[in-house]
């Protein structure tokens, strides 16, 4: 009976003395981070898995598409749109990465509260027995009444053997999955730390294109220059945002119809001949145009406001309000046109593109604007950089100058 004493008194010990040393390792361990709600973190790691999901679909068949292409410029676009599509698979896994971390760390702080609790009872047990093992057998039979004692005292300690094993078990299994939110933790710190290694490469990747794509257009950039600087003459004459695009939209109408007029018509041989009749072009019906068919939201992030949400105005949203990560990549919504792009009152910088069919999508809050006014751009092109933090991104899709939402388009 003596020998198992010791031997429990011993496993009592060693876990009291795992519960003093395991706990502080992970925090130091792990770099700087709010401990968010646990819920959120769950929430936020579902949303990051499926937007990495999508993003590196949206990635392989924009490569597909630029190694089947036989006209340099679209190659380029749609290798442009292809990294942009994995920097934001990028920031997705960073954003996934972070959420694994803190869930780690929010069960760990759990787990170490749980064992704290534990902590103070299996050090006065562990003292009791230390106590009670120190005493020879032979000291107790020269003390009067104290083989009774020893007697009961060993009575107990068989019953009470059984159950302080139990516990230590319980406390062992408690330290195994501290030691496995450790392992976790740190799977998910060099997971963020390989997503980030990544992003800055992919980063580099896409500027050396697109100063690429500039040195190749560099001959079209005055044409570009004359048609910023009418852009920039309506937003002055606007009274809002509405009015800018409701001027963009009257411009887009002109210039569609412009287009569509017939070319000169050859001087008949015989000038008696009536000059054919030319039908009048047919005006597009946005009503009845399908919406773009590559239509994706601009950014990754966690909505903020949605469509028809009352604002702190008070006025109804006419758009999608979402959350990015700072400097997070932007790209256009939808193939289409870039109409306007850079400063706005009130807004900061915008680009403002236009659809086939009378579609026009908007987007606000950009720290960063990587487009011309004028330039052609195919869904998923890089557009621009978030600002991010206080400052959320806004998108909005019209029809024929009316806010819809865009969730319905989103394929």
């Amino acid at each position: 009976m003596r020998g198992r004493t010791i031997l429990i008194l011993g496993a009592v010990i060693g876990v009291a003395a795992a519960l003093t040393l395991a706990m502080p390792r992970l925090p130091h361990a792990a770099p700087v981070i709010a401990l968010d709600d646990p819920a959120e973190a769950e929430a936020a790691l579902a949303r990051a898995t499926r937007e990495s999901r999508l993003a590196e679909s949206r990635a392989a068949r924009l490569t597909r598409a630029a190694d089947s292409a036989t006209e340099a410029a679209q190659k380029t676009a749609s290798q442009a749109a292809a990294l942009a599509a994995r920097i934001q698979q990028a920031e997705a896994e960073i954003e996934a990465s972070r959420a694994r971390l803190t869930i780690a760390r929010s069960r760990r702080a759990a787990l170490s509260a749980r064992l704290a609790e534990k902590r103070e009872p299996t050090a006065r047990l562990a003292a009791a027995l230390q106590t009670a093992a120190r005493r020879p057998l032979a000291l107790a039979a020269l003390q009067p009444g104290s083989l009774a004692d020893v007697v009961h005292v060993r009575a107990v300690m068989a019953s009470a053997v059984p159950q302080i094993a139990a516990r230590t078990a319980s406390l062992r299994r408690d330290l195994e999955r501290g030691r496995a939110l450790e392992r976790q933790a740190a799977t998910a710190l060099a997971q963020l730390q390989g997503s980030e290694a990544e992003l800055r490469g992919r980063r580099a990747q896409l500027a050396a294109l697109e100063q690429q794509q500039r040195t190749a257009s560099r001959s079209a950039q005055g044409a570009a220059l004359r048609e910023a600087e009418r852009a920039l003459a309506l937003a002055e004459d606007a009274r809002d945002l509405d009015g800018l695009v409701d001027k963009l939209g009257e411009v887009a109408r002109l210039r569609s119809e412009l287009a569509a007029l017939p070319g000169p018509i050859l001087r008949p041989a015989d000038l008696a001949a009536p000059l054919p009749s030319q039908p009048a072009p047919a005006a597009a019906d946005p009503a009845a145009t399908p919406p773009p068919a590559d239509f994706q939201l601009p950014v990754q992030g966690r909505t903020l406001v949605g469509f028809g949400a009352r604002r702190t105005s008070g006025l109804a949203s006419t758009g999608l309000t979402l959350a990015p990560a700072a400097q997070a990549q932007v790209v256009a919504p939808a193939s289409g046109r870039v109409a306007f792009a850079g400063e706005y009152r009130g807004f900061g910088r915008i680009v403002i593109i236009e659809h086939p069919g009378g579609w026009t999508s908007l987007v606000t809050g950009l720290a960063r604007v990587d487009v011309m006014v004028g330039a052609g751009v195919i869904g998923g092109s890089p557009i621009g950089r978030a600002s991010g933090g206080a400052v959320p991104v806004t998108i909005e899709l019209r029809r024929a100058g009316k806010p819809v939402n865009p969730l319905q388009y989103l394929r």
